[in-house]
């Protein structure tokens, strides 16, 4: 499979969103990733439903849906409703992981789990089962723009390690300090989707730079 891209837009211009939902379309990305922080469980506020409604309106491609927030169960529901493909939780926000999990794909969406980077990938080895993708954070999250922890090349390949072992097929994907200089190593140790915000959305040519970040 060749590795995806989604573009992130919390690093868009949101007095042009249409304009650069539009770009993302026209470009070689695969999806669009959305974050939802809600302060709490990060400290820092994106955007709520009535944004991700409009993006889910004039977006072409799947939504990629991270919720950097707390007691994410209680928004399942609604980010199916308002057209979400893949719901990415957090492992540190759920308290019962597992039905967590069983409720998104319940839902009608595939299920995510993110994990900050001080929480070892190992935490994971139980649900792996249960899992369409695993977040890699690359940045401690909650801001744009951070700079990349070198330590992540090492979690991804114990992360494509248990996933050979084991025999399953979810999508590793890596959010944070992600850009052309970095994404082929990236993938090389085990990333299958990158998450590009500010490398992307700070480009005077943003299609040009997601085509380079997929022909990586």
């Amino acid at each position: 499979m060749s590795h995806l891209i989604a573009p992130s837009l919390l690093a868009a211009d949101f007095g042009n969103l249409q304009r650069d939902i539009e770009m993302v379309n026209s470009s070689e990305a695969d999806w669009f990733h959305l974050d939802i922080m809600d302060g709490v469980f990060v400290p820092n506020i994106s955007y709520g439903m009535p944004v991700v409604k409009t993006i889910a309106e004039h977006a072409k491609k799947p939504l990629d849906v991270h919720l950097m927030i707390v007691d994410p169960d209680r928004y399942i529901s609604t980010f199916a409703d308002l057209g979400a493909d893949v719901l990415t939780v957090h492992f540190e926000a759920c308290t019962h992981l597992h039905r967590t999990l069983q409720a998104i794909r319940n839902a009608g969406m595939k299920a995510g789990v993110a994990i900050n980077p001080h929480t070892p990938v190992e935490s994971l080895r139980d649900v792996l089962g249960d899992l369409d993708l695993v977040l890699v954070m690359s940045v401690n999250p909650g801001f744009g723009g951070q700079l990349f922890i070198e330590q992540t090349y090492l979690r991804l390949e114990r992360l494509q390690g248990m996933k050979t072992a084991g025999q399953f097929d979810f999508i590793i994907e890596v959010d944070g300090g992600v850009g052309v200089h970095n994404a082929g190593k990236l993938i090389s140790t085990g990333a299958n989707a990158l998450v590009a915000g500010s490398s992307v959305f700070s480009n005077p040519h943003p299609v040009d730079e997601i085509a380079r970040l997929k022909s990586s």
